[in-house]
């Protein structure tokens, strides 16, 4: 699986490519030479035990996290000439929605938009994509509460709508399943399929696959802050095992670093 599409002119860049990339965090190399595509309309989840590099990976994708060696490209382009964050949208781990300050569900959504508005008042098209996220992830409803009265899958619905009413067209997102009730988690599964089909590019971060599973394309095992395997769609229960194993060795099972067979 090269994450690489062909369309009518040839072949079509990947959105995602990173190449041979290394990172360190305090001195402590994370990445130990990743290669991961996304391909335009592909949905490619990571999974691994804690501490495989998954975050850093997607991290180091937005720009949070600089590569000490490889290359990343963003849409074709080189990461240090990339300028056109308005095209991605990354929803991180474990945050809440507005960090206490007092906010309206409609102004955190809206706040996703000021890439495109540069900050100037929003226009009849930001408002209505304001309006189409909260419509996709089940809270126009509440869109005048405070984002402090939510639950915490609200929170994660929130920080959603939030990316994707700068309607990017690579949406990446660091174990958004994390603390969310199975209702949110459907919710959430469904406004990832409307965002597919209208030619998103996905990367997540997972720690199970759960409702999304029908979702993913292609879910990439990372061990040691490398790819250790890589599964195609229908393969995805095989992932989940392997996954699964490395996070929760069972009875008799070798320890992570002596079952290597399971990741090559």
């Amino acid at each position: 699986m090269t994450g690489v599409v062909a369309d009518g002119a040839g072949v079509t860049e990947p959105v995602v490519d990173l190449s041979g990339a290394t990172a360190s965090l305090g001195g402590r190399a994370v990445l130990g030479g990743i290669d991961l595509t996304v391909a335009r309309g592909e949905v490619v989840a990571l999974l691994g035990a804690n501490g495989s590099g998954k975050s850093t990976t997607v991290r180091a994708v937005v720009g949070r996290v600089p590569l000490t060696s490889g290359g990343l490209k963003l849409f074709g382009t080189p990461i240090a000439r990339f300028r056109q964050w308005r095209r991605i949208g990354y929803v991180p781990q474990r945050s809440t929605a507005a960090s206490g300050v007092p906010a309206s569900v409609r102004e955190v959504v809206s706040s996703g938009r000021l890439s495109r508005s540069r900050l100037r008042p929003l226009r009849r098209a930001d408002r209505a994509a304001v309006e189409r996220a909260l419509q996709v992830v089940g809270l126009a409803d509440r869109a005048k509460e405070s984002v402090n009265r939510l639950s915490g899958g609200q929170h994660q619905r929130v920080l959603i709508a939030r990316a994707l009413a700068a309607e990017p067209e690579l949406l990446i997102m660091d174990e958004p399943l994390g603390g969310v009730d199975l209702p949110s988690q459907r919710i959430l599964a469904e406004a990832l399929r409307t965002q597919v089909a209208g030619g998103a590019s996905v990367l997540l971060v997972l720690h199970e696959l759960g409702p999304l599973q029908p979702l993913i394309d292609r879910t990439v095992v990372l061990s040691d802050g490398l790819v250790a395997r890589e599964y195609g769609r229908g393969e995805a229960d095989a992932a989940a095992r392997v996954h699964d194993l490395a996070c929760h060795p069972h009875p008799g099972e070798p320890a992570e670093t002596d079952r290597t067979g399971l990741l090559t």
